[in-house]
């Protein structure tokens, strides 16, 4: 990956919907060369997925936090995961270290339904613990390329 894939790569993050004639002006090349590069990029997985990003709180869902999840011993992790997909409130999970397992986003319309998803999460039968954190304020970082 030389440093004009590196450009388009950031370009690409920044708006998924640029056109191959505009990365082409952005870095000096055609369209068709840009086209080319981008397939390359796809092939070899450094780019993995163009989709629109939905903003929760445009459809209702104003209420954002975090819940940490704790997994019985023993407990299938892969169970637990496809659960989750389940779910329409859940935005991601993330595996980790430390004292709980999970670190599960979440965006609900409002504390009644946070409460009925954390309740829906406890009576999984591999969840041995939760602990919810209400997410004040998001930012938003580029990707480091």
């Amino acid at each position: 990956m030389d440093q004009i894939d590196r450009e388009i790569v950031r370009l690409l993050a920044q708006d998924g919907r640029i056109s191959f004639r505009d990365l082409g002006e952005a870095v000096h090349l055609s369209a068709n060369a840009v086209a080319e590069r981008f397939r390359r990029l796809c092939g070899s997985g450094v780019v993995q997925h163009i989709r629109a990003t939905v903003d929760p709180s445009a459809l209702g869902r104003d209420l954002h936090a975090q819940i940490e999840v704790k997994m019985a011993p023993g407990t299938s992790a892969m169970d637990f995961e496809t659960a989750l997909r389940h779910l329409p409130q859940v935005l991601g999970a993330t595996l980790m270290t430390g004292s709980f397992d999970y670190a599960v986003r979440v965006a609900c319309a409002d504390r009644d339904d946070l409460m009925q998803l954390t309740e829906t999460l406890r009576q999984h039968p591999g969840v041995r613990e939760t602990y919810t954190r209400l997410i004040l304020r998001e930012v938003a970082l580029p990707p480091s390329l």
